[in-house]
């Protein structure tokens, strides 16, 4: 059970909305609805040639059609990332009945993460400038809509936002720190809402990254699984209405879940390789940070990029935070349907911990085959579990050794 909060309603930051583009949906029912049944997002990709290349998959969003959340004359200023944050933005606002018309513009602020930016923009110059006569060009709208922060201001322009307007480049942990940050401006009183969520579009540039450090498994992301061969590149957004439960309650909006608190940490070790010491460090301070301890805890969304490292090195932060119950907490990796989706994938398993608290439903690790003896933790393989969940941790790793853990709540007398 979670501890009643000794802060008055004002301190306390729920979450009133939903806003989801991945390869599983656009919306967050469909995404949910899909999760749920264990159906993979993963398929080949369209959107650049492979031929060239060893891998061929990813978690491609393949019907996203951004003229149904921005004007036509606008797409074109915008990269895909930008594309998809507004549509996504613009759906958590939805969901969460906000009129902003009638709401002060100051007093709403944009807060994302991201690994990428805008890489297309460079490979569309170099495909049409550079191939075709050796000189790269650059016009005004292309040098505006490369750099990642044109992500949240063309999500805060789209919206008339005037509040802080912020991106995070913390790899793939990079919503959750969005997230955290948003959650104290909330606390603190700065603002009165926050987008707070992540980003990123898949791209030739990421794709060959990736296949060059010999991380990508050939066709399918299997979490935790003995035979795991490595992530899936994906692509999405997610983003979250966040505001003070005095302002929930006050305009009866719907509410997920509350932030309880969160921590970070850095390894300091490799840019590449997690060390499980300090993930279970920024564990142990959003327990800090939140009041409640490891026994609280219901459900935990892992990292879980199904690269025989990285999993490990959370199993083994995992057993050393929950100890005798780390083989029986549900511990689950959406990354196993979606793909990595780099600075989106924090703010989707958000979304996802937050279904889960209302609907008492953990979704699966599909392609779970063979139990790995190193890592003896309770995956939710292949199958929803039905449970009820007061407490979830959400964990995410990144490049560099950026870590992060968020922690949700639902108490019954919202």
């Amino acid at each position: 059970m979670i501890k009643k909060s000794k802060e008055s309603d004002s301190k306390r930051v729920v979450i009133t909305g939903l806003g989801v583009v991945s390869s599983l949906g656009i919306g967050w029912q469909d995404f949910w609805k899909n999760l749920l049944a264990g159906k993979s997002g993963i398929s080949k990709i369209e959107s650049f040639d492979t031929s060239s290349y060893d891998r061929h998959y990813g978690g491609e969003v393949k019907n996203f059609d951004p003229s149904k959340f921005i004007s036509k004359r606008k797409i074109p200023r915008m990269g895909r990332a930008s594309q998809m944050a507004v549509a996504a933005g613009k759906l958590a606002i939805k969901d969460a009945g906000l009129d902003l018309k009638s709401l002060p513009k100051e007093g709403m602020g944009v807060c994302l993460g991201t690994t990428m930016g805008e890489p297309q923009i460079l490979e569309n110059l170099y495909i049409k400038s550079l191939k075709k006569s050796d000189s790269l060009k650059v016009n005004n709208i292309s040098a505006l809509a490369y750099p990642s922060n044109s992500i949240s201001l063309n999500l805060a322009h789209e919206l008339k936002l005037k509040g802080h307007n912020i991106v995070f480049g913390n790899a793939c942990s990079a919503s959750n720190y969005a997230a955290g940050y948003s959650f104290d401006l909330i606390k603190s009183g700065s603002l009165d809402f926050m987008l707070a969520g992540g980003v990123d579009a898949l791209s030739q540039i990421a794709f060959t990254g990736f296949q060059r450090l010999l991380a990508m498994a050939p066709k399918k992301c299997q979490p935790f699984d003995k035979n795991r061969k490595g992530m899936i590149l994906g692509e999405g957004a997610g983003i979250l209405v966040l505001e003070s439960l005095e302002s929930a309650k006050r305009r009866n909006a719907n509410i997920y879940a509350e932030v309880l608190g969160y921590g970070l940490s850095c390894d300091a070790y490799s840019m590449t390789a997690s060390a499980y010491e300090q993930i279970l460090k920024a564990a142990q301070k959003a327990f800090k940070d939140a009041g409640i301890g490891p026994g609280d805890v219901d459900y935990i969304s892992a990292h879980g990029t199904g690269t025989p490292e990285n999993d490990k090195a959370e199993a083994q932060a995992i057993k050393a935070i929950f100890k005798e119950r780390s083989n029986k907490i549900p511990v689950n990796s959406i990354k196993s349907m979606l793909g990595h989706t780099m600075g989106a994938a924090a703010a989707l398993e958000a979304v996802s911990c937050c279904l889960s608290i209302r609907n008492g439903k953990i979704p699966p690790t599909i392609n779970f085959e063979t139990k790995d003896p190193e890592i003896n933790i309770d995956c939710v393989p292949n199958k929803f579990k039905e449970q009820r969940i007061e407490v979830a941790l959400n964990n995410s790793q990144a490049f560099g050794g950026n870590n992060a853990s968020f922690l949700f709540g639902w108490e019954h007398n919202f």
